[in-house]
């Protein structure tokens, strides 16, 4: 709760904590690349909210685009929906994106990161609500590095989940992959209430690249929110370019 009576949605206290703790160099200094993996992100009660307001996605239906396959034809995200509009979601959600992209949160990821001046993303772009279901799977990429409308340079993204008793035999973990694509450095279970920071640059390679198993009726869901900032630092490539899809080795594993 603030110091004027709102409630609010996140522990903002326990951020601050955590950073008084050093999360700020356990981040920036961690490998494959700059990130931080925080349980209870959301709180349980949080999440039941959420679940009960989560859309049920109509079938999508506009065909695979260049960004979405690669050359041979391997299709890179497979049974996944999402929802970027604001006003397509109930008062919860856009509350929550509301306190993702204030002022109190973005202070707090700039001390994380250590990225200055971050921009919040009014329009949701690829982020929003995701939905994967059996069978699906989202290959290793690096994300793209413009904002399509805005031409801010994306720096930072956060996953949180919201999938509820999630075995690990389900699958869709999230893989985070070394610079040269040789091996997954580490693997994150996507259970509920769990959240992913991470940094974007070129070589910030991750995915879900497995087909998940969870039964049919079951999903993998998540929240997603990117931030950006006008230019970056001038050893990282500042060159547009989409999202960068690889195949990579499939036994290799954390």
């Amino acid at each position: 709760m603030s110091a004027d009576g709102y409630c609010l949605l996140l522990d903002h206290a326990r951020f601050q904590q955590d950073l008084a703790c050093g999360a700020a160099t356990a981040y920036q200094q961690a490998e494959p690349f700059p990130h931080c993996v925080m349980d209870d992100f959301f709180a349980p009660e949080l999440v039941n909210a959420v679940l009960k307001d989560f859309p049920v996605f109509p079938p999508r239906v506009k065909h695979l685009d260049a960004s979405e396959m690669l050359a041979d034809g391997t299709v890179a995200q497979y049974r996944k929906n999402w929802l970027s509009m604001e006003m397509r979601v109930t008062p919860l959600i856009r509350r929550l994106y509301w306190e993702l992209n204030s002022a109190v949160f973005l202070q707090y990821l700039e001390q994380l990161t250590g990225i200055d001046d971050l921009i919040p993303d009014p329009y949701l772009a690829g982020g929003g609500l995701h939905e994967t279901h059996r069978g699906g799977h989202l290959m290793v990429h690096a994300d793209y590095n413009k904002h399509p409308e805005l031409n801010l340079d994306r720096r930072l993204n956060i996953i949180i989940y919201l999938n509820q008793d999630w075995e690990e035999a389900y699958g869709g973990h999230l893989e985070l992959w070394d610079r040269a694509l040789t091996r997954c450095e580490k693997k994150v279970l996507p259970v509920a209430g769990r959240a992913v920071i991470f940094s974007t640059k070129q070589d910030s390679w991750h995915g879900h690249p497995h087909p998940l198993t969870c039964p049919e009726d079951n999903s993998r869901k998540s929240m997603a929110l990117y931030y950006y900032t006008n230019g970056r630092p001038p050893e990282e490539s500042s060159e547009a370019h989409l999202t960068l899809w690889q195949k990579v080795p499939d036994k290799e594993s954390a």
